[in-house]
């Protein structure tokens, strides 16, 4: 049976390279790029972070639509490890340069409050502008973490639209 659910989404937009300086989280991190991940463990990733923010576009997938997304030269994901294990993870896209856009950003729940998140930020937006863009685009919704929107704006982005939409999780997809 499909779950129907009403969000806003607010699109948010970088023009220039910020000057804040994000301090490292506390703990053994690191910060990996994950070249041409597997389907399965991209999955694993997004309904992980998303599941409780109702991400369902990715999940609603066919496999081979998704492995041309996330297997793009153009495509980057990372996917930041606490202490040997997956705790977030954030995708950006350069396929319509020169405006980047950061796609996914999101901590497993099980890593949130020790600073992860905003950690994972900052890095995303320092290696998008590391491309030279013009613009680095994002957009969040009212189903996102509570946080996630006063995060984007504190780092500089700043909302220039805004829409309703209508989001169906249909319970078909994969996921986990």
């Amino acid at each position: 049976m499909a779950t129907k659910h009403k969000a806003t989404v607010t699109h948010l937009e970088m023009r220039a390279r910020p000057k804040n300086h994000c301090p490292h989280p506390m703990g053994h991190i690191a910060l990996m790029r994950a070249a041409d991940p597997p389907v399965h463990f991209y999955r694993y990733l997004y309904h992980v972070v998303g599941k409780d923010y109702i991400w369902v576009h990715r999940k609603q997938m066919p496999d081979d639509a998704l492995r041309a997304i996330i297997e793009d030269e153009r495509v980057e994901i990372y996917v930041l490890y606490a202490d040997g294990c997956p705790a977030g993870f954030c995708e950006l896209d350069f396929r319509n340069m020169p405006r980047a856009e950061l796609s996914f950003l999101g901590v497993v729940p099980e890593f949130m409050g020790r600073g992860f998140g905003r950690f994972l930020l900052c890095e995303a937006i320092r290696m998008a502008w590391d491309k030279e863009p013009d613009l680095l685009t994002l957009q969040t919704c009212s189903l996102d973490h509570p946080r996630a929107l006063p995060l984007y704006q504190r780092h500089g982005f700043i909302p220039y639209a805004q829409e309703q939409v209508e989001l169906v999780d249909d319970g078909t997809g994969p996921g986990f």
